[in-house]
């Protein structure tokens, strides 16, 4: 063999051990993004499953108050009993920032009273990415026939028979997959008035 030879072996086989790494630093990274992604997703459809059921049972307070206290577009607060224990807590959900945020407001009392003070909140999902064109929270009527607009802001509290819930997650903005939004609705049990 020459030194030609030799060097040009050499080249080849560095490319190709160049080219091999490069491969697999991409797989590495695809993988984890989209590990990243496929927990997000596990995530969210617990989330959803959770806010349905709560949201579901709104009934009124143990102060005798309406079952939904507020209602806007990345924010809803309203009385349920998640745990069962005969006792309704005040349960808030709130988007701020990228992060779907869940409170809890034990009743004390007689009269009843919910103080913020024993607030206990807690971080639920992160990654959200919902623009200012798709609210979390969407406020629908009796009327609702599965093609009306939603109710105008502010929302008419009264008004709500059914709320659509449309969460936007993306793990790596700068990376695939691209953001994914997952919607579900809820008609509210305790407010119906078609029966």
């Amino acid at each position: 063999m020459t030194l030609v030879e030799v060097l040009l072996a050499l080249a080849i086989f560095v490319t190709v051990i160049v080219a091999v790494g490069a491969f697999e630093v991409n797989i590495f990274s695809y993988k984890s993004s989209i590990s990243g992604s496929l927990t997000t997703v596990q995530d969210a459809q617990v989330i959803l499953k959770t806010m349905l059921t709560e949201l579901r049972s709104a009934a009124p307070g143990a102060n005798g108050a309406y079952p939904i206290i507020s209602a806007s577009t990345s924010t809803i607060s309203f009385f349920a009993d998640p745990d069962n224990d005969g006792s309704t807590e005040q349960i808030t959900y709130s988007l701020i920032k990228s992060s779907l945020y869940r409170a809890i407001i034990q009743p004390s009392g007689s009269p009843a009273v919910y103080n913020i003070a024993t607030q206990s909140s807690s971080t639920i999902l992160t990654d959200v990415v919902n623009s200012t064109s798709t609210s979390i929270f969407q406020y629908f009527d009796q009327n609702y026939t599965g093609t009306s607009s939603p109710l105008t802001v502010p929302i008419n509290i009264p008004s709500v028979r059914l709320i659509q819930i449309n969460l936007t997650l993306d793990v790596d903005p700068t990376k695939s997959p691209l953001p994914r939004t997952y919607t579900t609705q809820v008609s509210l049990r305790n407010l119906k008035t078609n029966l």
